[in-house]
């Protein structure tokens, strides 16, 4: 599961079709579950309650469907000026030293909801049941530039070093989960032993390779983006991008680009692989295998989505990104990651669910679900 901020409410409504295919009672259909970022809080969870996996997106669901940006960060007037006037000062006498501001928002909250719905240390009790073989959250260190993919599950698996990115065997905490999510410049990076690390999608060029490294041969990948070819209208006379238009750029090449160009180059590897006896690859000691993927994207643009709910943000964050230009006419999804608000979270729910039952079959199929 991808990161995406407020976005990966999708991946809900995806997990909550899956569930009203399995029997009642079943546990978790995916043995190795794998997120990033946001995702990677989705991911936790489902972890913790693998052996009953209703529990686990009920307990998603009705996080998700009641949220509320104060949930995740502070946004009450007092909290956004008094963290806006902290960058002021800094910016105006050059520094403050070790009072320099680290992000635009503070993410105390959310610290504590995970504290109080995501009891990490029940991750081990599924490993040790035998429903689930591993949970892996991968988050970006800053000093070392590496993607770090933290992983917990069955002795049997190994670590592993690919150029600028590694797999270590560690016990998931809420930290990792912080790291995870920490969006650059609008949340702090996370200390996890002697390195600060951030947002897990943040160079991970390669998202879907955790879950091969962790034994994975069929990978279901929920997106949270439209799946699109066609090229959106260029207005005649272009503006200069507003701040929050460039933010919405660089977030979705963080959070976005490198699934696509995975699975795209994943695609041309099973395609090779077809070409070649399998002796041959045998004989060559190849250690490529083919992989079965199967993505479950929006049908819709989630920007626009977002654009319908806007006036659903507290007034003190409606403030902050109107001054960086989030609400002008130029297309911006800024919005669309930082709107925590329940009307916009249940409607990515809504089309989740809809987008998963309407490749019912073929998610049966994939998955290995009989019909009952």
């Amino acid at each position: 599961m991808s990161g995406g901020g407020a976005r990966a409410a999708y991946q809900v409504g995806v997990l909550k079709a899956i569930d009203e295919m399995l029997p009642r009672g079943a546990p978790s259909p995916f043995p190795v579950i794998c997120g990033t970022s946001a995702g990677a809080i989705n991911a936790a969870a489902l972890a913790i309650y693998a052996a009953r996996f209703h529990d686990a997106v009920r307990r998603l669901a009705f996080i998700w469907k009641n949220f509320h940006v104060g949930q995740v960060f502070r946004a009450d007037a007092r909290g956004i000026m008094a963290n806006g006037l902290r960058w002021l000062v800094a910016l105006m006498m050059g520094g403050l030293g070790r009072r320099n501001p680290h992000a635009l928002l503070d993410r105390t909250p959310l610290h504590a909801l995970l504290d109080e719905f995501v009891p990490c240390e029940r991750i081990q009790q599924s490993i040790d049941a035998g429903v689930l073989r591993a949970l892996s959250v991968t988050a970006s260190g800053y000093r070392s530039g590496k993607s770090v993919t933290f992983f917990q599950g069955i002795d049997s698996l190994t670590p592993w070093r690919r150029a600028r990115r590694l797999g270590c065997p560690s016990q998931i905490t809420i930290n990792h989960l912080m790291a995870s999510s920490a969006i650059p410049f609008i949340f702090s990076a996370v200390k996890i032993d002697r390195e600060y690390f951030g947002d897990g999608s943040m160079r991970q060029t390669a998202p879907i390779s955790p879950a091969l490294h962790l034994g994975a041969d069929r990978v279901l990948v929920i997106g949270v983006r439209q799946e699109s070819d066609a090229q959106p209208e260029q207005p005649e006379d272009q503006q200069y991008p507003s701040l929050a238009h460039i933010a919405g750029h660089v977030l979705n090449s963080i959070f976005l680009d490198s699934l696509e160009a995975d699975l795209e180059r994943m695609q041309r590897i099973n395609k090779t692989l077809g070409l070649i006896p399998s002796e041959n690859l045998r004989k060559g000691d190849v250690a490529l295998r083919q992989v079965d993927v199967l993505m479950v994207a929006p049908s819709q643009d989630l920007e626009e989505i977002a654009s319908r709910h806007v006036q659903h943000l507290p007034r003190p964050v409606r403030f902050l990104l109107r001054g960086i230009g989030a609400f002008n006419r130029d297309r911006t999804d800024l919005v669309s990651y930082l709107l925590f608000e329940k009307p916009f979270c249940r409607e990515l729910i809504a089309l989740g669910y809809a987008d998963t039952m309407v490749r019912k079959r073929e998610i049966m199929d994939f998955l290995g679900i009989e019909a009952c």
